[in-house]
């Protein structure tokens, strides 16, 4: 097999190239790859069609506002692409929101004139998928993908056969303005870090939800994981949220059980790093553990 030339749409595609060892093969990304940090040095080949700065609302109107329009939210630099020459792209089914859509992906492919790639598209919904993505584009970069997998299922199972002493009640927030819990991995994840899930299903997209369910719920923790956000933008997002009157009726505010997590890096990426995900938690949820993620991955509000 020649040496491969890789295009990763996705963040967390990128990450699985890196994770079996072919970054240095990686020559090109996303606009939004930027983990392991050598990648950010790689051309990027595509851009959001509107402004990802902002609140909460404000962002959900502008990809609305795009959505009813028919019209992209990601757009690609075919130019660039052509210039690349890849012989693997790497893209996704999953969500149109959260990065550039496998339709847009085919179009752009169809449209080059020198070359051909073979597109890999992942549509990954629990932990099982994720597993098998890795296998995917281990098996088109024809090496085994084992070694790695089963490393990351190693520390799964360390997490999740933990003696914990007591299993809090969790509801992950996806957005904040509106609403959204999390779904897909994420009820998976809280399981292993010993906490029970009380928003979203695994498997099934993330829910919308509304101020009466969460104070119906009450959990006893609540982490917020806005799509798309790092550390300071949960916070500014949190700040949005201490201003409606039902957030001091619940019991995770009052005992002061709210988290900010980086979502962007840990939760919203369907790759390797997801079982970080599930160690940050464990540590959210039961803070006799060393504190590994602290301070990077997660705060306390």
């Amino acid at each position: 097999m020649a040496e491969p030339r890789i295009v990763s749409l996705i963040p967390s595609a990128t990450e699985i190239v890196a994770a079996l060892g072919f970054v240095d093969r990686l020559v090109g990304r996303s606009h939004e790859c930027d983990a392991p940090v050598v990648v950010q040095s790689r051309p990027v080949c595509t851009a959001p069609n509107l402004n990802p700065q902002g609140s909460s609302r404000e962002i959900h109107d502008r990809v609305e506002d795009l959505l009813q329009a028919t019209l992209s939210i990601y757009r690609i630099d075919l130019d660039q692409l052509e210039q690349l020459r890849p012989t693997h792209v790497i893209t996704q089914a999953q969500c149109d929101v959260c990065a550039v859509s496998l339709g847009e992906v085919e179009k752009a492919v169809a449209q080059l004139t020198s070359h051909t790639p073979q597109v890999i598209s992942l549509q990954p919904q629990v932990l099982a998928d994720v597993w098998q993505d890795i296998r995917r584009v281990a098996a088109a970069l024809d090496v085994d993908a084992t070694p790695l997998l089963t490393e990351l299922q190693a520390r799964l199972e360390d997490c999740q056969n933990r003696d914990y002493a007591r299993r809090p009640r969790v509801a992950c927030i996806e957005w904040s303005d509106p609403l959204m819990a999390a779904g897909n991995w994420v009820p998976e994840l809280v399981e292993i870090a010993g906490g029970i899930n009380v928003f979203g299903e695994t498997g099934q997209h993330s829910p919308w939800i509304d101020w009466d369910a969460l104070v119906a719920a009450d959990p006893d923790v609540l982490v917020l994981m806005p799509c798309g956000f790092d550390l300071e933008q949960t916070r500014q997002a949190a700040e949005d949220l201490v201003q409606y009157p039902q957030w001091q009726k619940l019991k995770a505010v009052q005992n002061q059980q709210v988290f900010l997590t980086d979502g962007n890096q840990y939760f919203n990426r369907p790759g390797p790093r997801l079982v970080d995900s599930a160690e940050l938690l464990s540590e959210i949820l039961h803070p006799d553990q060393e504190q590994l993620y602290a301070g990077q991955g997660w705060e306390r509000l």
